[in-house]
């Protein structure tokens, strides 16, 4: 991507506003924290809103706070430990914010994912007795524009969760405006049509195959063959639908990978501490997509190599490799 000089971004950019009132008293009360707007981040549920402040850090850097709970509808803790693939949903609500507050993209904006990559410290996502607080430090990169408009962005990651480093990771990224996007899509712009067209809900397989609690969390669907399924699309699901849309959400295939990556590596490795993602092309809700698990050895460190390939269509629409340690 062709890099650009950051435009310095409106003083209303530099910070989040104060969610707190003014207070004049000697002993001041310190302001309340909210979560940010939840259309800064396209979701229809504040309750699945995570970021909670932003602020400039240099010219091409920006710190975004976020807050995990405890315990969540979805991304629950496995074994004492948070969701990896939390991270990766804040990683994906902070680019959104960033788009919308330092680069002025307009709320209406798609923003889609090309590459992804994380590498985190497990211990570091130990559960506590609050909520864990997160900050993760954002380098812009790569910026490219379309006229005055940002069109595509790499953002570098440094995270840490209550004070210790979690992880690095990197996210590659476009924007498209409402009509750019329709060209891309085609007749698959249509909300409702792409909806009316989706195929029937296929069976789960049993939940601890990929460790869930819930046949509703499952993504995989059996086929017959060790190591094949089929994407599961469950477009009322609460979390991976929040809202409406016209293909499968990136957010499933990084839990697909998951889930078959801890179903194709058996008992101990349920934990993807590395994970690096390509989002090749949309997954249409109208056609099956195909899920392959292939073992790819292991790294310097012991931990299993799981190649991920999803295919629709017979061409691949989202490939990861994971590298999955034991939590044990």
């Amino acid at each position: 991507m062709a890099s650009a000089t950051l435009t310095a971004p409106s003083t209303a950019a530099d910070r989040r506003p104060n969610a707190g009132r003014e207070h004049t008293s000697l002993s001041e009360m310190p302001p309340l924290t909210t979560t940010v707007p939840r259309q800064y981040v396209h979701r229809t549920a504040v309750s699945e809103v995570f970021l909670t402040d932003w602020r400039r850090a240099g010219s091409d850097a920006w710190v975004v706070s976020a807050q995990w709970p405890r315990a969540h509808s979805f991304y629950s803790p496995v074994d004492g430990l948070h969701d990896p693939v939390l991270l990766v949903e804040t990683m994906r609500q902070a680019s959104i914010l960033l788009s919308h507050v330092a680069h002025g993209v307009p709320l209406d904006h798609p923003i889609i994912w090309q590459d992804l990559r994380y590498s985190l410290t497990p211990e570091v996502l130990r559960v506590t007795g609050a909520p864990a607080e997160v900050e993760l430090h954002i380098t812009d990169c790569d910026l490219a524009y379309r006229g005055k408009r940002l069109s595509s962005a790499r953002q570098q990651y440094r995270v840490l969760c209550d004070g210790a480093q979690l992880a690095t990771a990197e996210l590659d990224f476009s924007c498209h405006s409402p009509a750019v996007y329709r060209r891309l899509r085609g007749e698959y712009s249509d909300l409702q049509r792409a909806n009316e067209r989706k195929l029937a809900l296929s069976e789960p397989v049993e939940p601890p195959l990929v460790a869930r609690d819930r046949t509703g969390d499952v993504v995989l669907s059996p086929t017959g063959r060790a190591n094949r399924w089929q994407l599961r699309v469950n477009t009322s699901h609460p979390v991976l639908f929040d809202h409406p849309v016209d293909h499968a959400p990136g957010m499933l295939m990084v839990e697909a990978a998951r889930q078959a990556a801890h179903a194709a590596a058996g008992p101990g490795f349920s934990l993807p501490a590395d994970m690096e993602c390509s989002f090749r092309r949309y997954a249409e809700l109208d056609a099956p997509c195909w899920i392959e698990a292939t073992l790819a050895g292991r790294d310097e460190r012991d931990r299993l190599l799981l190649d991920i390939d999803i295919r629709q269509h017979g061409r691949s629409v989202f490939t990861a490799r994971t590298a999955s340690q034991s939590i044990r």
